[in-house]
This record gives C-alpha cells, sequence and structure tokens, in this order.
C-alpha cells in the first residue's frame, strides 16, 4: 500500500460549513453576514447550468482570447516565444498549480502571507477567476466527483467537461459571500476577497505592460505582437492545460488507485500542466502537494515547491509516498 507521510485531510476539503465564516484572521477582516439564513447550497452540474442559459460574458472573453491565439502566430518572434513561456510559468505552474491547487485548496504546504498573496496574483494571470471561486469549485469537484453536482464531470459530456459548464449559467467569480461556505478560511481574509472581486486586475495591468514595452522596444508592430503572445495566445494556451485536467484525466490514462470516482493518470496532460495530469494519483491523496508518486511521473509544479522549501519559504509539506512493495493497491489509502 502506498504509505502517506502526511498529516490527515483536512477537514475543509471534505466538509462544507453550513453558515458564513465571520471570525477575524491574521491579515484580514471579519465577513459581514446579514442576519438572515446562511447562503444557500450552490447547485452545479449541466442540468441546473444549462436550465440558466447561455453566459454570454463568459463566452465573449473566451472568443475574444481565441481569436487572439490565432492571430498570434502572424506576430512570431523568438523574444515573443519566450516571453509567452515564462508568462506562462508564472501563471499555470505558480499561480493554478503551486498555489490555487495545492496551496489554496488542499493547504498540502505553508508559505509566508506575503507570497501566498504574490502566487494569488500569478494565478489570477491565468484568466481562470479568483481564488475564491477556483478554490470552492474545485472542493465541490472533489465532494461530488463524477457524481451529480459535480461542475465538470465527463460523464454528462467530455466538451462539457472541457469547456462548457463555464459557457452555462451564472458567473460566481464575484460572489464571495455566496461561495464563503465551501471557502471559510479564504472568505476571512481580506486580501482573497478583494482580488476575488476584482482578479481582472492583474492581467489587465500585465497587457497594458506587455502592450506599452513592445511599443517602446520595437514600435506598435511589435506593441501587438507582445500582447496577442504574452496575453492572448498565453492564456488560452493556459486554460486549456487546466481544462484537459477536468476533462481528459477523468477519460483517458492508467488507474493505479481504485478510487470512488474516474480519474486517470495522464503523462501528456501532466507536461502541460505543470503536473496536474497524475490525477488518479491527486485523487487518491487529495492533500499530498506531490501528484507524481513515482520517479518517472514528472511533477514541476511538486519540484517548485521542494525548491520553496530548500529556500526556507515552504513549511509543513503533505507528501504521499509510493510502497515500492504493492504500487497499485486495490484501495487507497
Amino acid at each position: 500500500m502506498p504509505s502517506l507521510v502526511v498529516e490527515p485531510p483536512l477537514a475543509v476539503v471534505l466538509s462544507l460549513p453550513t453558515h458564513p465564516v465571520s471570525a477575524a484572521d491574521e491579515g484580514s477582516a471579519p465577513v459581514q453576514s446579514p442576519a438572515v439564513a446562511a447562503p444557500a447550497e450552490i447547485i452545479l452540474g449541466r442540468a441546473a447550468a444549462i436550465g440558466q442559459g447561455v453566459n454570454w460574458l463568459t463566452l465573449g472573453v473566451l472568443v475574444a482570447f481565441h481569436v487572439g491565439a490565432l492571430a498570434a502566430f502572424f506576430f512570431f518572434t523568438w523574444q515573443r516565444l519566450v516571453v509567452m513561456v515564462a508568462l506562462y510559468v508564472v501563471a499555470v505552474n505558480f499561480g493554478i498549480g503551486m498555489c490555487y491547487h495545492r496551496l489554496l485548496t488542499h493547504r498540502g504546504y505553508r508559505v509566508p502571507k506575503w507570497l501566498e498573496y504574490t502566487l494569488t496574483v500569478c494565478g489570477t494571470l491565468a484568466l481562470e477567476g479568483g481564488p475564491i471561486f477556483w478554490v470552492s469549485t474545485h472542493r465541490l469537484h472533489h465532494q461530488k466527483c463524477d457524481r451529480p453536482g459535480d461542475p465538470h464531470t465527463p460523464r454528462e459530456g467530455g466538451w462539457w467537461s472541457h469547456i462548457g459548464w463555464l459557457l452555462f449559467g451564472n458567473a460566481l467569480h464575484a460572489q464571495t459571500l455566496l461561495l464563503s461556505r465551501y471557502v471559510p478560511d479564504l472568505s476571512r481574509v481580506r486580501f482573497h476577497r478583494w482580488i476575488s472581486k476584482y482578479h481582472w486586475i492583474p492581467l489587465t495591468v500585465s497587457g497594458v505592460l506587455l502592450f506599452g514595452l513592445g511599443w517602446l522596444t520595437g514600435g506598435p508592430r511589435n506593441a501587438v505582437g507582445m500582447l496577442l503572445w504574452g496575453a492572448f495566445l498565453r492564456v488560452t494556451l493556459g486554460l486549456h492545460a487546466t481544462w484537459l485536467v477536468n476533462s481528459a484525466t477523468h477519460m483517458w490514462g492508467s488507474r493505479r488507485f481504485d478510487t470512488h470516482d474516474d480519474s486517470r493518470n495522464n503523462l501528456w496532460v501532466a507536461l502541460v500542466s505543470g503536473g496536474e495530469g497524475w490525477h488518479n494519483n491527486h485523487h487518491a491523496h487529495p492533500v499530498s502537494v506531490r501528484h507524481g508518486l513515482a520517479w518517472y511521473e514528472v511533477d514541476f509544479n511538486y519540484w517548485g515547491i521542494w525548491l520553496l522549501s530548500k529556500l526556507g519559504l515552504a513549511q509543513k509539506i503533505q507528501v504521499a509516498s509510493l510502497d515500492a512493495k504493492d504500487p497499485a493497491p486495490d484501495n487507497p489509502a
């Protein structure tokens, strides 16, 4: 059996509080709660979302970014490619994989507040919403994985799990009070409430900087090229990398653990997402910051957390390991 060198999984990942959190925390202020019933439970899934109609704002933004991504290929230079790759690592690896997922959602390790907030800003550059929306959605996914209420299960369609679930229903990105029951730890922190409401600001600022610096270093054509590569193409590729975790790793790949869902380990998704493709490993041991449990399972995001620990910036790291004598048990620990 794989042995876990971890503390018991945090209750917040497995249980949903029935009332808004109002206790103050370090660097936070109390959540102002009305003297009424707790926020209603959010009902997600294909039937509920489609019944609410198309989300035209989300659809319009995604169409615009995909059009910009295609246009970027007419403005290729090696310099712009390097800028895109660097910002991709910042947004997808540092922001989504290391921060939104393994730090904020599952609390698999701890970092100083200033670093947590910095990594959170990196996450907003991916255009995947603020931390309260992202974390609450992912915790719901683990709660109801591949069952009714899962926001993006392929059992309701592969295309639905990849992108369709975002195109229907009411946007919850700024609904911090409504989502507070699922993320009490984040909802009590003033910074996370603010950045969740204004998650679009860092990406907008980065776009302005890319355009401005591009203009200063190469004129208007370079400004457009930098914007298209550093923002539109980079964001679009990052979105699909994350969406592949929702879709592909619940349809294709191997299963080391007999979990109560359809999660799979998928190499090519792991490569484009920094290690998030070892999804069956993750669903078996969700608190572990190490998803690639075998030596050959590439996990860039874990290596980043490991590097932070060597620099003294990451502590209380939860790590699962395999038992070499029984690498594929019937039931996870």
